[in-house]
């Protein structure tokens, strides 16, 4: 399925829907089975309060994977992101049973050449950034 959104429709400044998604500790653990990184800071809380950590926090790529789920739900076509990278900045903390929330919004920021745009995200959990310079490029129709 190709991109439905029309780049000659596209503003810079155009905001995507933002989005919240619920981050809870069965995420994590079937997160990890996906991916096969079982670390133990993701899923076991003596553990990870014992190496420092505040509490359980959430894998880096899924906090990554949920962020990009605004820009892939605006375009309809999760290929149609080309270039997406972030900074990591500061883990979700994924207390148990209550767990967290990471908040996504999103803008374009630039039209580039090739009918393309860069989407710049903001992606907060418990009030603070948890990626740093989060930056998708999507190809529109």
């Amino acid at each position: 399925m190709a991109a439905v959104i029309n780049y000659d429709d596209v503003e810079v400044g155009t905001e995507l829907p933002a989005q919240t998604f619920p981050v809870l500790r069965e995420n994590l653990v079937r997160y990890a089975g996906a991916s096969g990184d079982f670390n133990p800071i993701h899923w076991n809380e003596r553990f990870a309060v014992e190496v420092g950590l505040p509490n359980v926090i959430a894998h880096g790529m899924f906090t990554m994977a949920e962020a990009v789920r605004v820009v892939t739900d605006w375009v309809r076509d999760p290929a149609a992101v080309v270039e997406y990278s972030v900074k990591f900045t500061r883990p979700v903390v994924v207390p148990d049973p209550e767990g967290a929330v990471v908040e996504v919004t999103a803008k374009v920021a630039q039209k580039l050449d090739d009918r393309r745009v860069r989407v710049d995200l903001t992606v907060t959990s418990d009030a603070g950034k948890v990626l740093g310079v989060p930056r998708a490029v999507v190809q529109l129709a």
